[in-house]
C-alpha cells in the first residue's frame, strides 16, 4: 500500500515538473511568480539599490529592508542575495562602499557613483515597459472583477 502512494506522488512530481518546464518556469527566488521573477532577471533588485542610494548612503539591512517595504513583501531579499549584489555594483564602479569605523570591521555604507546614477537610468529606461506592462494588466484585471 505505501509502495502505491509512493508511486503516484512520484508520477505527479514528473508531471508536475514537466508542466513546469513548459511553461518555461526556471528555479531560484522569486522566480516561482511570473510577474516579479521576469522583473528580478531584467534588473529589479539592482535598480532599488541604485535609486534608494540616490538618497544618500546606506548599507545592506537597511537597503534589505527598504526593498521590502516598497514592494509590500513581494520583493523579499536575504543577505546571501544582498551582499554579493553590493560587492558586484562596488567591483563594476556602480556604487562606493566604506566602513562606518575604518579602524575596526562594522557597517559597510555604500554610495552612488556617477556611474551608478547612468546605469539607473538606464535600469529605470529598460524595465519601465514592464512595470507599465504589469500595471496596466492588473487594473484590467481588477476593472474585470469590479474591485
Amino acid at each position: 500500500m505505501a509502495r502505491r502512494r509512493t508511486e503516484h506522488a512520484v508520477a505527479e512530481a514528473a508531471a508536475l515538473e514537466r508542466a513546469r518546464a513548459a511553461a518555461g518556469a526556471r528555479g531560484g527566488a522569486g522566480s516561482q511568480d511570473p510577474l516579479i521573477g521576469e522583473l528580478r532577471r531584467a534588473g529589479l533588485l539592482p535598480l532599488l539599490v541604485l535609486h534608494f542610494l540616490t538618497e544618500g548612503p546606506s548599507y545592506g539591512n537597511q537597503l534589505m529592508d527598504r526593498v521590502e517595504r516598497l514592494t509590500g513583501g513581494l520583493v523579499a531579499v536575504n543577505p546571501n542575495t544582498m551582499y554579493p549584489l553590493l560587492r558586484s555594483l562596488e567591483q563594476q564602479g556602480l556604487v562606493a562602499g566604506e566602513w562606518e569605523h575604518p579602524e575596526r570591521r562594522s557597517r559597510r555604507y555604500y554610495r552612488l557613483t556617477e556611474a551608478g546614477d547612468a546605469e539607473r537610468g538606464r535600469l529605470t529606461a529598460e524595465l519601465a515597459p514592464r512595470l507599465d506592462a504589469i500595471a496596466a494588466g492588473i487594473e484590467l484585471i481588477r476593472r474585470e472583477l469590479r474591485v
